[in-house]
């Protein structure tokens, strides 16, 4: 079928924010946006119907290192691909399980031909390389799917830094030439975005961006940052990569992050983000909201019986009420980190919707320093 393509409809001014609608054989995803993140081809303790109800979701991501180990590729062609084997009909992204690989440090060994790495599950050893991985997001059935890179930890030494980009553009290589001799599936596209890389030095970014830029794919991402460097040191960076990386291709931000980073990205030009936080933080009693941050475990909000998030549209952030909520942390009740975790989902959602109505109404940049203020605000 169709190749993604995005049509970007605006940017802000004094701002590179941008607003746009990429366009997948799963339907649209509106620009900037936010994609939960589902390892194992599930969002933790949120349905499918939740995601679209409350959450409002348009793409969700799954993880080539974690689908590959459990269920494994046999059972997903089986089911007919991810999207039928969790019965979410909207776009999904697939990360190449770089990232999960290379966070093995003690249990991996690097090559040119790929990775060798042992299971965190069982021990069991395994090689990926830029074709097995090409081979398995096949499987999966993502409608975007991430090339096989190299993640170098923050900080990095130059030489290194230097050999991990010059790998992952060899690889990147590898995974084009693998996907033009497989064919598609499950009837639909698959998008191969390829992955900057190159540490904290601007040289390394720059040309990494250009190789990258050469390749005229239908987007690109933005990987190694939010690996522990400085919050400035990031948006720095951010910046530099949007500077070179093509305007008429979707922008993603790998592994971010916090409210304000996403807020920073956006007005860098990032269109695409994703990041564990909302669920994670959310399953351990913080609570993302539109007038800050809450701890939800905290005394003060036992006999607080208002909604737990008032100006958030859907109906479960206003049907609960905060000291239910924390009833249900003290108590270690599932239904807490259920409710949490939507909550953070739709927050994130909101926010990023928000910010395209801003874009679009053209006054962003004022909207985005109201918004950190809130969003940076704990309660």
């Amino acid at each position: 079928m169709a190749a993604l393509t995005f049509d970007l409809q605006v940017t802000a001014e004094n701002s590179r924010a941008r607003a746009g609608t990429i366009t997948t054989d799963h339907g649209e995803i509106m620009t900037p946006i936010f994609m939960p993140v589902g390892t194992v081809g599930t969002v933790k303790a949120v349905t499918q119907q939740q995601l679209k109800q409350d959450v409002s979701a348009q793409i969700i991501l799954g993880n080539t290192y974690h689908l590959y180990l459990r269920p494994g590729t046999a059972v997903l062609e089986a089911a007919g691909g991810l999207h039928r084997f969790n019965g979410w009909d909207r776009p999904i992204l697939t990360d190449s399980g770089g990232y999960q690989v290379f966070s093995l440090a003690a249990n991996r060994k690097i090559k040119e031909e790929g990775v060798m790495f042992q299971s965190h599950i069982d021990g069991s050893r395994h090689l990926f390389t830029p074709e097995s991985v090409m081979d398995i997001q096949r499987s999966i059935g993502a409608d975007i799917i991430m090339a096989f890179d190299e993640c170098p930890p923050y900080p990095s030494e130059y030489s290194y830094a230097l050999k991990s980009m010059e790998l992952t553009h060899r690889w990147l290589d590898r995974c084009f030439a693998r996907l033009a001799e497989t064919p598609d599936k499950y009837g639909y596209t698959q998008n191969l975005f390829p992955i900057v890389q190159g540490s904290t030095y601007k040289d390394l970014r720059k040309a990494s961006c250009e190789y990258i830029a050469s390749k005229n794919a239908v987007g690109n991402a933005i990987g190694g940052l939010s690996v522990g460097e400085p919050e400035e040191m990031m948006y720095e960076f951010t910046e530099l990569c949007t500077e070179y990386l093509p305007i008429d291709k979707p922008r993603y931000l790998m592994g971010v992050g916090t409210p304000w980073n996403i807020l920073e990205g956006i007005d860098r030009g990032i269109d695409m983000f994703d990041c564990v936080m909302p669920t994670r933080n959310g399953r351990n009693g913080m609570i993302f909201t539109t007038e800050g941050v809450i701890n939800i475990r905290n005394k003060k909000w036992a006999n607080d019986f208002s909604p737990i998030d008032p100006g958030l549209p859907n109906e479960m952030s206003q049907f609960y009420t905060k000291a239910y909520l924390r009833h249900l942390f003290v108590a270690e009740e599932i239904l807490g980190m259920q409710l949490a975790s939507i909550q953070n989902l739709s927050f994130y959602l909101w926010l990023v919707g928000e910010a395209r109505k801003h874009i679009l109404a053209g006054d962003f940049s004022s909207w985005k320093r109201e918004m950190l203020e809130k969003v940076k605000k704990r309660l």
